[in-house]
């Protein structure tokens, strides 16, 4: 019997698309090859929809955030009207050309870079429409940026709920994946904040869809990744604006500060909470509120629950350690440098009075670009139920360990509707979740070094691994480790929504290769 090379060949655990036996273990994304094109051009021009075509309109979307997914769409359609984007999906299922939909393009896997065919730019759609005040609730275009919004509602007094930490993300795309702050572990997601949505699906037509109207396309369109429609439109629950005063407690080791972020939440102690860390050496428990009696509150009942130091008790601790090993001085002048650098943006004096924070929209989203952005933003991470999520945080922080001498963790907790279990199906919420959701992002700090892409690829799917082997889920689904997703929510889950894809978009043409 002859038996080929190829058979013999271990299963690749990725993709289906990635090459067999190459260390690299995952690939872009195939390029569409224009097939109809110039007929697709002129039936959108008969519509009045303005495709540009020249090189410098179309390179400036060449990447994302992350930097290690490249591609060119053949046309770029800026956003003007739900109309117009009706008339684009139309002619998009028409003529079979791929449609992918960017924001503000702050996705790591390339789920926003367009391997060829339109790149439909949402920004174009920027508008507040309209602030309930009594109701306490926003209408706006899905192509608005937080920051944005934030602006407009801060006239008024007023503030949105929850929204990404990272600001410069749209409304619209972050209502396709979740969004987490750290007030979520209170107030859910920034996707569970959304009342109602104007939507064009994939076959171009404009709906309305909200928990009662169109209720199954509301369940697949928020925290869908974009496969089931294009938000055009949004209406979000918002909420009187007030400053924030915040805490810092310092842990020595990642498992008592976790426990202690798992307590917090489970008792409802504070407004705000998260864990930023300083590689595995210098833990930060961050806690918030929003009124002075709730702070008092923690203060007197629950803060010498805490494990965690004050900053110069910390401070006077670490630097015994470090005394007595001078083999971890490079890593002490690292740590010293960082919180420098760091605590200043954290706490700036302009946008601080009696130790309360005014602003922060400006100050988080800031601190993110400037402390946490590189030229490669590589941000893997493992999204757990509450019983796991110390050993996923501890085998990340080891695989962090094992590739980078510098690194930083963030963590945060979800707190989970049980009304939006349908919405959750699909996305990064692990089912077996109850309560809360918790995730922790895991990100290499270069320092002027140069890592090659394959190596940067080998840390991310070493940690994908280790959410396979906890049987765990992941916040940045899509784009380049679509492979991971069978593996995390099961092929029935898949193969359900695949169905209700190939239903709603018979060409399989809006965002492709994201999940599908």
């Amino acid at each position: 019997m002859n038996v080929s090379v190829e058979s013999t060949l271990p299963a690749d655990p990725v993709a289906a698309d990635a090459l067999i036996g190459i260390p690299r273990q995952q690939t872009n994304a195939s390029r569409w090859q224009g097939e109809q094109w110039a007929d697709f051009v002129q039936a959108l021009q008969q519509q009045d929809v303005e495709i540009r075509q020249q090189c410098a309109d179309t390179g400036i979307y060449l990447t994302d955030a992350g930097g290690l997914a490249h591609g060119m769409p053949h046309g770029v359609v800026v956003a003007a009207s739900a109309g117009q984007i009706a008339a684009l999906m139309q002619a998009a299922q028409r003529f079979a050309v791929p449609v992918t939909v960017r924001g503000g393009g702050l996705t790591t896997e390339g789920e926003s870079v367009a391997f060829g065919g339109v790149l439909l730019d949402m920004t174009g759609m920027s508008r507040v429409l309209h602030v309930d005040k009594s109701g306490l609730i926003v209408r706006t275009q899905a192509g608005i940026f937080w920051h944005h919004l934030a602006e407009v509602l801060r006239r008024d007094d007023l503030d949105y709920i929850s929204a990404p930490l990272n600001l410069s993300s749209s409304v619209g795309g972050t209502l396709g994946v979740g969004g987490i702050d750290v007030n979520s572990a209170r107030y859910g997601c920034s996707a569970d904040q959304a009342v109602s949505l104007q939507v064009v699906t994939p076959t171009g037509e404009i709906v309305e869809c909200s928990d009662r109207e169109n209720s199954e396309l509301f369940e697949r369109i928020i925290l869908g990744y974009g496969q089931f429609g294009i938000i055009t439109e949004a209406s979000l629950h918002i909420r009187p604006y007030t400053p924030l005063r915040m805490h810092y407690f310092y842990y020595a080791s990642l498992q008592p500060c976790v426990e202690d972020l798992l307590m917090l939440d489970a008792s409802h102690a504070c407004d705000y909470t998260g864990i930023l860390t300083m590689m595995d050496t210098a833990i930060t428990l961050l806690v918030a509120f929003d009124s002075d009696q709730r702070e008092a509150e923690f203060m007197a009942t629950v803060k010498a629950q805490l494990r965690g130091y004050g900053e110069w008790g910390f401070g006077l601790r670490l630097a015994a350690g470090f005394i007595w090993r001078p083999w971890r001085w490079r890593e002490a002048l690292f740590l010293l440098r960082r919180k420098r650098e760091l605590f200043p943006d954290l706490q700036p004096d302009m946008h601080m009075h009696d130790g309360k924070m005014y602003d922060r929209t400006v100050v988080f989203s800031r601190a993110v670009w400037k402390h946490w952005g590189d030229r490669h933003m590589v941000i893997p991470d493992l999204a757990t139920n509450r019983d796991k999520f110390v050993e996923a945080v501890e085998r990340g922080n080891a695989v962090c360990r094992k590739y980078f001498p510098c690194y930083t963790l963030y963590c945060v907790g979800i707190r989970l509707r049980d009304e939006h279990k349908a919405h959750y199906e699909l996305s990064s919420i692990p089912p077996d979740a109850e309560g809360w959701a918790y995730g922790c992002e895991f990100e290499p700090m270069y320092n002027g070094v140069a890592y090659s892409r394959d190596y940067l690829q080998s840390f991310k799917n070493e940690i994908y691994d280790v959410g396979v082997e906890l049987e765990t889920s992941y916040y940045r689904f899509g784009g380049m480790m679509k492979g991971y997703i069978r593996r995390a929510l099961g092929d029935a889950v898949v193969e359900k929504h695949l169905q209700l894809k190939q239903q709603a978009d018979p060409a399989m043409v809006l965002n492709r290769d994201v999940i599908f």
